[in-house]
Order: C-alpha cells, then structure tokens, then sequence
C-alpha cells in the first residue's frame, strides 16, 4: 500500500513538471495581443485582454503581435512626373495590426509585413505621382509670396507675388496615395494610419530647370518692382517739377509786382523832386554824366554853346 502511494506520487510530480516544463502559461502584456497555434494552425481569435492566460502544453504556441502604431520607411524611388521630369520620392507611413489572425495567416511577422507594405505604397506613390505635373508635387497651397521691398519714403513694406496656381498640391497627392493603399492593406490584417512625403529630391536635368524657373521669377519680380519704382519717381518728379513752377511762377510774379511798385514810387519822387527845382535836377544830371563819361584819360572835344561845356565854362568864370 505504502509502495503503491509512493508510486502514484512519483507519477504526479512527474506530470506536474512535464506540465510545468511545457509552459503552459503564458502572458499578454500591454500593448501586444496574442494568436495560439496548434501545430502552426490558429485555434483561436487574437486575445487581446492582458494579463496571464493557459495553453496546452508542447502542442500549441503563442504568436504576439503589437498593438502600437508602427513604422514603415521606404526606401526613395526615381518616378516620371506627367511632364516628363524625373524625381525622387521618398516616403513614410504608420500602419498598425488590427486583425491578428489574418496577419498570421497572410504575411505571418513584421518582416513579412513591411515586404507587403514596400509593394503596396511604392505602386500606389507611382501611380499617384505620375499623374500629375511636377509644381503639384513640389507646392501645397496657392499662397502668395511675401517679399520684402523699401518705398520711395525709405520704409520698408511688404508686397505679396502671385505664383503659379495648382489644383491639388502634395498635401492632397498624399491623401490619396493613402486611400489607395488603405483599400489593399485590410487583406493583410493591417490598417495604414497615416503617410507622408518625407521630401523630393530632383535629379540633376530637374535641377536646373527648376534654377531657370526661380531665377525667372525673381527677375520678373524684380522687373515688376523695378516699373514700380520708375512709375514713382515719375510721379514724384512730375509733381516736384510741378510744385517748383508754381513756386517760381508766384516769386516771379511778386518780384514783377514789387518792381513795379519801387518803380512807380521812384518816378513820383523824381517827379517830385524835378518839380521842385528843375535846374538843380539838369545840374545834378550833368554832374553825373561827367562822372561816368570823364576820367584821366579822356580827352573832350566841345564847343562853347553846348550844354555839356556850359557848366563848366560857368564854374571858370566864377
């Protein structure tokens, strides 16, 4: 009796630890989620509560996958813009496991999985780019470009440029590079969340077109401040030219005014004065005709019955 209790205890420890060494516990942490396999066939859902839960042992096998967004970043890809110019895109994207069985089933791990979504996002950012001509590309709104500029006051102002319109831009390319792919993914047991176009890199030929284009903008930028500024400083000339003939005009007109009035009052004082003694004014007048015309070195030829000499030939008789 007491050998056969031995026994049978022997045989429980001994199922206990071949239990125990089968593992079959096993946990759910936070954040992951779980499929079980029984001999690499799933045998249930995805178990997504945490915390611990019982498998059999040495048959089946837990499969974790995450709950938490993951990454994906592609590797950039040369692609033919509808104008025929050739850049590079190079792209990133989120995307997360929402059904767990069908992950297993069709892609199996991570790695499977970012071969799925390389094939998925690569055809869909080069169907979606090819569609469209580079500015739509390379620009996502129809803002207006703010420069800088200095008025003819010397205060510096800021002018808006209109540039070229497009109808969608990258913002909205991208949205729809997402929705395309978002309608294949679901058959891998994933959801795409989001995708961005990290940045545009252009090969050489595209370059320099894209130099010529900057610079044509900037010189007609520059043109068009340029007419400003000439149909300014026309204005502001015109009206100076203008201002200063007025100016010369009222002072000429004032002077020609005045003029006449000095010349209006020094005629009534000599008028007056001539009046007052008439022979003192030709004496007066004679004197200052001698001044102006006789000097050192004159010589005068007179007769005696002129005028000129007549003053003179008084002053020797005296």
């Amino acid at each position: 009796m007491k050998r056969s209790l031995t026994f049978s205890l022997f045989f429980i420890v001994l199922a206990v630890l071949l239990i125990l060494l089968g593992n079959p516990f096993y946990i759910v942490k936070e954040g992951t989620q779980a499929v079980i396999t029984r001999f690499g066939e799933p045998v249930s859902g995805a178990i997504t509560a945490t915390g611990i839960h019982m498998k059999l042992p040495f048959v089946e096998d837990v499969n974790r996958f995450e709950t938490r967004l993951l990454e994906w970043d592609g590797d950039p890809n040369q692609i033919p813009t509808k104008d025929k110019r050739f850049i590079w895109i190079d792209t990133t994207a989120r995307w997360q496991i929402t059904d767990p069985l069908k992950y297993l089933q069709t892609v199996g791990n991570e790695v499977g999985a970012q071969a799925r979504l390389d094939n998925i996002l690569d055809s869909s950012t080069r169907d979606v780019i090819t569609e469209q001509p580079l500015i739509e590309i390379i620009r996502s709104s129809n803002r207006e470009l703010a420069v800088s500029v200095i008025s003819a006051s010397g205060a510096e102002e800021s002018q808006l440029i209109k540039l070229q319109k497009i109808k969608s831009g990258r913002n909205a390319l991208t949205r729809e590079i997402l929705a395309r792919s978002k309608e294949i993914t679901p058959i891998y047991g994933v959801e795409l969340v989001d995708l961005r176009i990290k940045r545009v890199i252009y090969i050489d030929q595209v370059l320099e077109k894209i130099y010529d284009r900057m610079i044509s903008e900037r010189k007609r930028a520059a043109e068009q401040f340029r007419s400003e500024g000439e149909g300014r400083r026309a204005e502001i000339e015109g009206r100076t030219e203008k201002d200063l003939n007025t100016i010369r005009s009222e002072a000429f007109r004032k002077a020609q005014e005045l003029k006449g009035h000095a010349d209006a009052a020094a005629t009534r004082i000599y008028a007056q004065a001539h009046g007052q003694d008439p022979s003192f004014y030709r004496f007066l007048r004679t004197l200052e005709t001698y001044e102006t015309t006789v000097d050192s070195k004159s010589t005068l030829v007179l007769t005696t019955d002129g005028d000129y000499f007549r003053y003179l030939k008084e002053l020797s008789a005296e």
